[in-house]
């Protein structure tokens, strides 16, 4: 019996509504995201916590929307079918009794990498390479799942154990990898993370995520933006093919150069000069044996 029957029963009954007052006590303090607010749980009977993320429907239908004519999968679907040590696993998915739609997943305690960068945490340093290998094998995880994360960004990896390691949050805006998926058109994502393909309307792949986790992990080794810009709206991202993204070398000199190059292959502008997958990208670093030259 796997961890989701000892939780759930045996999924040969209809599942009911979760009422979620009797089931746990929330953190009053909620973390709100772009399309859901996320809060940790203490499960009343056995004081085991949980990560519960209660999901905006008018703003996920409104992201289902994009995609005319296809069915495409809930989060909480998506996040089922993808299974990795370093992707948070999710439990559960469905409605509350008060008709909110709620994804049940496992809690791990530590901040996200978007405020370790912006803090410029000293702590994080002697472990970057290790992080970095690790958020590539979740990146490379999820395609091949079967999707496309579109949403790669230092807020959607957890640092945990003292910094020491990473887990991958979050499917918002994952898609199936399937044609008609990668249909030009589809603007969506955090902007300083975008690959020019989305920005100009072009046909996109899973390479969208190999250039969004590049830009990542520039910013994990040297807590600056490839591109010198600290705007967070979308007009960030139009120069992601205007402007030269600034040599790694130049922030950090000391820095292994075999690392350094494999991160700008990473964020090329062309597509098919990047790395065609995470996979590759750990190829390209498996002899390097520490962070400086």
């Amino acid at each position: 019996m796997g961890i989701f029957d000892k939780l759930f029963g045996d999924g040969s009954k209809k599942k009911e509504p979760l009422d979620v007052s009797s089931r746990f006590l929330l953190d009053r303090h909620a973390f709100t995201g772009t399309m859901s607010k996320f809060h940790v749980a203490k499960e009343i009977g056995t004081g085991k916590l949980f990560g519960i993320k209660f999901l905006d429907r008018e703003k996920t239908e409104y992201f289902k929307a994009r995609f005319k004519g296809l069915d495409r999968p809930g989060e909480g679907g998506i996040a089922m079918q993808i299974s990795h040590p370093l992707i948070v696993e999710t439990y559960d998915f469905g409605i509350t009794t008060t008709g909110i739609d709620y994804i049940l997943m496992e809690y791990i305690d530590g901040p996200g990498m978007d405020s370790v960068v912006h803090a410029k945490k000293k702590e994080v340093i002697p472990h970057r390479l290790k992080l970095i290998r690790e958020m590539a094998e979740s990146v490379q995880a999820v395609h091949d799942a079967g999707f496309i994360h579109r949403d790669v960004c230092p807020r959607n990896f957890i640092c945990h154990d003292n910094y020491t390691s990473a887990k991958m949050i979050d499917f918002g805006l994952t898609i199936p990898n399937e044609a008609p998926y990668r249909l030009p058109g589809n603007r969506t994502g955090t902007p300083q993370y975008m690959a020019p393909e989305i920005v100009r309307r072009r046909a996109t792949d899973s390479r969208v995520d190999v250039f969004a986790f590049g830009v990542t992990i520039y910013r994990l080794l040297t807590f600056e933006h490839p591109w010198g810009s600290t705007d967070t709206t979308g007009m960030a991202a139009l120069s992601h093919d205007t402007v030269d993204v600034t040599d790694i070398l130049e922030h950090r000199p000391e820095l292994n150069e075999k690392l350094a190059r494999a991160v700008h292959r990473c964020i090329e502008v062309n597509p098919e000069k990047r790395f065609k997958s995470c996979k590759h990208f750990l190829t390209a670093i498996s002899t390097v044996k520490k962070e400086t030259a």
